[in-house]
């Protein structure tokens, strides 16, 4: 018998094994993509870009506050501001509204970005405290 032929009697074994082995390559790489970190859908921010906007947004109403204006005086200083922001990022404000409400839909992720949040916050006033106070 030559090993063509002895190829030939093991076809359906060897044709079953690359099917069943094909299956499997399929199967798993359908579950990375699923299990992938950062699947949002398109048009929603990426966790590290919306903590970066969030903390900006933060020190915005920060210094609002700091001036003691009323409510409405704010928000004729907040909006501007806010579009400079989009513009800086390259971002229509739906994108903002999107992700916003993409985050809140999945808390375990909107609270990773929180922590993000509060962390760089946080080390921004450790070392503003830090630096020299000016006499006046």
């Amino acid at each position: 018998m030559t090993n063509f032929e002895a190829a030939m009697k093991n076809w359906p074994l060897l044709h079953t094994m690359r099917s069943f082995s094909g299956c499997w390559i399929v199967l798993i790489g359908i579950l990375l993509v699923m299990c992938r970190p950062g699947n949002q859908p398109v048009g929603v921010l990426p966790p590290d870009e919306m903590a970066r906007i969030m903390v900006e947004l933060y020190l915005a109403e920060a210094r609002l506050t700091d001036q003691m204006m009323e409510r409405d005086s704010a928000r004729k200083y907040f909006f501007p501001f806010e579009q400079k922001l989009l513009e800086k990022y390259g971002l229509p404000d739906s994108v903002i509204l999107k992700s916003y409400q993409y985050y809140v839909d999945h808390p375990a992720e909107f609270e990773s970005i929180y922590d993000s949040v509060i962390d760089t916050l946080s080390l921004r006033e450790q070392k503003a405290r830090a630096l020299p106070v000016e006499v006046k």
